[in-house]
């Protein structure tokens, strides 16, 4: 009989500590996608790109990119006009989405020029998430997804 209340109580804790981390609510899910650098024309700028899933059931708020290639910033496109980020919100259940033509990682001051085949390491910071490390794959200049972003 005690056997069985200490069984009871055991599972009554695991129970208790695997709803706690359930995706349902609480916290944000983080993972990366399709990240991909195009070859930089320029000695001294590129751009990358990739998508932030977030399957929690709290947003995720994008602080800031590191990377020892040279200074990442986050830009956005508003009314065909491109403009810094200072934060970038990963929806809860929802994604952020990098890409061509709209919001974009922008490298500045390259320490070097990464070439086609290369892979450029890059940091996501989140303001409530531990950072997530991507290996960005560095393709042709012309490269165009064809899924995804």
């Amino acid at each position: 009989m005690r056997r069985t209340a200490l069984l009871g109580a055991g599972l009554t804790g695991i129970l208790l500590l695997t709803a706690c981390g359930s995706s349902d609510g609480g916290a944000a899910e983080l993972s990366v996608s399709g990240a991909y650098m195009p070859q930089p024309v320029s000695d001294t700028m590129a751009a990358g790109f990739l998508t932030v899933t977030n399957k929690g059931g709290t947003k995720a708020e994008l602080t800031s990119v590191t990377s020892d290639l040279g200074e990442v910033t986050m830009h956005e496109t508003v009314d065909s006009a491109m403009r810094q980020a200072e934060r970038l919100d990963v929806p809860a259940h929802g994604q952020l989405v990098f890409k061509s033509g709209g919001t974009h990682l922008m490298f500045e001051k390259l320490k070097h020029q990464p070439k086609q085949g290369q892979t450029v390491s890059v940091e996501l910071h989140f303001a409530d998430s531990d950072p997530v490390t991507v290996e960005m794959p560095v393709k042709s200049a012309t490269y165009t997804p064809k899924t995804g972003h």
